[in-house]
């Protein structure tokens, strides 16, 4: 089963005071590529949910994105008002006595130490289970999402082979039309070139030499056998490597059937080869 490398999970989920939403996000990339923005609420349980999503999702250029809103009254910061009410006397004492008409203490006062005060307390392990389960919870969402687009790709994949596979159940047609041509073509050209007549004989073990270097029958089944092995590698997990592997090989038969076959018609149709064998190849870099 085919997965594409691009995809996007979200989950939210409420813990007390918190709504909490967890988002990936993944695009092609040769390896594991991973960064994350957690808040340090969570920081604590970062290195375990990057641990998840990365087997989980195994390949791909991911980014982890972690928001916390409040959805009640209470606030982590907290303001010391005998503190802040200190410092202003003593503020407004300093401005009497240097002559200062300045009465915008407040501004002044909240950058004093100690005036402002995180209370925010340690997530409790309740609290990071909790997370972590909404991590799981986004990974298996955009794992979901690159087996969508892995159905979509292997359709497209087995389109494009069998076009390759028309193309190449045409070429038989043309291989001794070709030759015929070939052997026209040299004997004329003998004809032109000679002052005395040649040895039909000889020339008849020369053309026989000739087109064995010419014969396609082992790039025919080799090509074959690619297709073959390349829907067959489709099937299995994570075979985006295997398959561009498989690829190459498929293109090196496909230009080796071009460069022997010497016929615009046959041309024609490793033309078409080619070009299904591009569009194969550029899905094949966002396949896991």
């Amino acid at each position: 089963m085919l997965k594409s490398m691009t995809g996007y999970g979200k989950a939210i989920g409420s813990f007390q005071s918190k709504k909490v939403s967890v988002e990936i996000r993944s695009l092609n990339s040769k390896s594991l590529d991973l960064n994350s923005r957690i808040p340090s609420d969570y920081k604590a349980v970062e290195g375990d949910a990057r641990k998840i999503v990365s087997n989980e999702l195994g390949r791909g250029k991911i980014d982890i994105y972690v928001n916390i809103d409040s959805i009640g009254d209470e606030s982590p910061i907290s303001i010391n008002k005998t503190l802040a009410e200190k410092y202003y006397r003593e503020l407004k004492s300093l401005n009497e006595l240097i002559g200062e008409s300045s009465n915008d203490y407040l501004t002044q006062i909240m950058r004093m130490p100690d005036v402002l005060t995180n209370t925010k307390e340690e997530i409790s392990e309740e609290e990071k289970d909790w997370f972590i389960t909404l991590v799981k919870e986004a990974a298996a969402n955009i794992n979901n999402f690159r087996r969508k687009e892995g159905e979509e790709l292997e359709k497209e994949f087995n389109e494009r082979i069998e076009e390759i596979r028309q193309f190449l159940a045409e070429i038989p047609q043309y291989e001794q039309e070709r030759i015929d041509i070939i052997r026209e073509r040299m004997k004329k050209g003998l004809e032109d070139l000679a002052t005395e007549s040649y040895d039909d004989n000889r020339f008849e073990q020369e053309m026989i030499f000739y087109i064995e270097k010419l014969d396609v029958s082992e790039e025919k089944m080799r090509l074959s056998n690619h297709l073959d092995y390349f829907q067959e590698t489709m099937k299995t997990n994570e075979s985006g490597k295997k398959l561009g592997f498989i690829g190459q090989e498929i293109g090196r038969e496909i230009n080796t059937l071009g460069s022997k076959s010497n016929h615009a018609e046959m041309q024609k149709l490793v033309i078409g080869m080619k070009d299904n064998l591009e569009k194969i190849k550029e899905q094949i870099l966002n396949t896991l």
